[in-house]
């Protein structure tokens, strides 16, 4: 320990023979210091304090109707990205930053100090940020802040508008598209039903219904058809057996002139067909077929007179005659029954022909409404997705979901907030102090003496038999005192300087 001693308190003595060289150093150091301190432009540092509130009250009465996105995961995303080189070039045109350049080259300069300068980071608590920017110009440094807090209020909702209006376009080129496919469902549908009348699936019972009728119908002219058959024959039998009738009728005298047995049909006929029309229309089968049998008549007795075939008269009682009308009005009963058995055996084999294409229009038909299903609930989904598309953009341009409230706006700063000149003056004075006694002591190093004979002793290695006191005369005494009263002065004046630098900057200070 008292080595360590000796050899500070050596290395001290040494580096004091140099103590001006150290002085000189210190002035230097502190001059040029202060003078660059000084020179130094002030920078001025405007911010300003945003709230966000994304806890509107409007957020759950919008449940279900519209798209309500994560605001703050948005908020969050937005100020990690805010400073980016696109916000930052809007920055420059909106606060005229740009002004005063010529080149690319300083524009990029300025982009790159504005990347650097510019700072926005949380303070403290949730959704409330701070936008700082240092500049030299205090009017200009507001101006980047104001800019750089509108991008920042208007960022989010300028976005969540453009992915509105992108989602409500391309919503719309879907209805557009869903509209046109709806339209030739339904027209494909239509069409397929007018095609398959009654014998669509949820006709199916009226269809065997109508089947049954048809076949009943069938059943029932048949059986009319086979007793007007048995009538009419019967009819026959009797005229050409009842020779007894005949007889009788000629003892009587009752001789006349009987009408033809064509004339008795036709008259038959007529009066049948009469009643007929009183019941059912011209286009019913007992109608059509009466008026086919008087025509076919008609032409037969035509045919008969063109020949000049003389009408045959017979003396035939009046039971004859009757029988001959029952016989005519039998035929025409007969050829009446046959075209209703015709006409709905027609329609029977329609029907029936229709049941073997009965499933294969059933699963037609099944195919075409879920495709007009599935293509139905698409679009009704799409109107639903719009109208909530529609609500949530006016609930955007509203500003109503998330708000922005400005905590502290941004002003001219009135102080300079850089550099810190008080701090770095006294900087300047410890380095110019330290740097003073480093000089001393490296030259003391390039310049070894030995102060005393124990470090002789030491560095030679010799014994040291003796040393010799230096005997100072009054002159270099007052000469060594004067240097040192210099010397005290000359540090003294180091500290008064930095005491009145002080001073101004504190006036200067209170001042502004």
């Amino acid at each position: 320990m008292h080595e360590l001693a000796d050899q500070l308190l050596s290395h001290l003595r040494a580096t004091w023979r140099y103590r001006w060289y150290a002085l000189a150093c210190a002035w230097v150091i502190a001059a040029g210091g202060w003078i660059a301190v000084h020179l130094m432009p002030d920078r001025y540092v405007s911010s300003a304090r945003v709230y966000v509130d994304t806890q509107s009250m409007l957020r759950p009465l919008l449940s279900g109707l519209a798209v309500q996105p994560n605001l703050d995961q948005m908020v969050a995303m937005m100020s990690r990205t805010l400073i980016s080189r696109l916000n930052v070039e809007k920055v420059i045109q909106m606060a005229d930053v740009d002004g005063g350049l010529k080149a690319s080259e300083d524009r990029e300069q300025v982009i790159t100090r504005l990347l650097k300068e510019l700072t926005i980071r949380s303070a403290g608590r949730e959704n409330l940020y701070t936008i700082a920017y240092a500049d030299e110009n205090p009017e200009q440094a507001k101006r980047v802040v104001q800019s750089l807090l509108t991008i920042f209020m208007e960022g989010p909702l300028g976005e969540r508008r453009k992915d509105s209006d992108s989602a409500r376009r391309f919503i719309d080129e879907q209805l557009k598209g869903y509209s046109e496919k709806l339209v030739a469902a339904e027209y494909a549908v239509t069409e397929f039903k007018r095609r398959h009348q009654g014998l669509m699936p949820g006709e199916g019972q009226g269809y065997y219904v109508r089947l049954n009728d048809a076949r009943t119908a069938l059943r029932q002219a048949a059986l009319e058809l086979r007793e007007a058959e048995n009538s009419r024959d019967a009819i026959k039998k009797q005229l050409a057996g009842d020779a007894e009738i005949t007889s009788r009728l000629g003892e009587k005298g009752a001789t006349v002139g009987a009408p033809s047995e064509i004339d008795t049909r036709i008259r038959a006929l007529e009066q049948k067909l009469d009643g007929l029309r009183l019941i059912y229309t011209e286009q019913h089968p007992d109608i059509a077929a009466a008026v086919r049998i008087i025509a076919q008549l008609k032409e037969q007795k035509a045919a008969e007179d063109r020949m000049e075939k003389p009408a045959a008269t017979v003396t035939q009682g009046p039971i004859y005659q009757q029988l001959t009308v029952a016989l005519a009005s039998a035929e025409a009963s007969v050829a009446a029954m046959n075209a209703r058995v015709a006409e709905y055996r027609i329609r029977y084999n329609e029907l029936q022909a229709a049941a073997n294409a009965l499933p294969q229009i059933e699963a037609e038909y099944a195919q075409l409404t879920r495709d007009y299903e599935v293509i139905k609930t698409r679009y009704r989904n799409l109107l639903e997705r719009r109208e909530s598309a529609q609500i949530t953009g006016d609930v955007e341009a509203s500003d109503v979901v998330m708000g922005f409230r400005i905590i502290d706006p941004p002003q001219v700063p009135r102080a300079p907030s850089a550099p810190n000149r008080p701090l770095l003056m006294s900087l300047v004075l410890l380095a110019a102090l330290g740097g003073g006694l480093g000089i001393a002591f490296l030259i003391s190093q390039l310049r070894p003496t030995f102060d005393g004979e124990r470090r002789l002793r030491e560095v030679s290695g010799l014994q040291v038999l003796g040393t010799i006191a230096m005997a100072w005369t009054d002159e270099q005494k007052r000469r060594r005192t004067r240097g040192l009263i210099a010397l005290l002065f000359s540090l003294l004046s180091l500290l008064s300087a930095y005491v009145a630098i002080m001073a101004s900057l504190m006036m200067t200070v209170s001042r502004v």
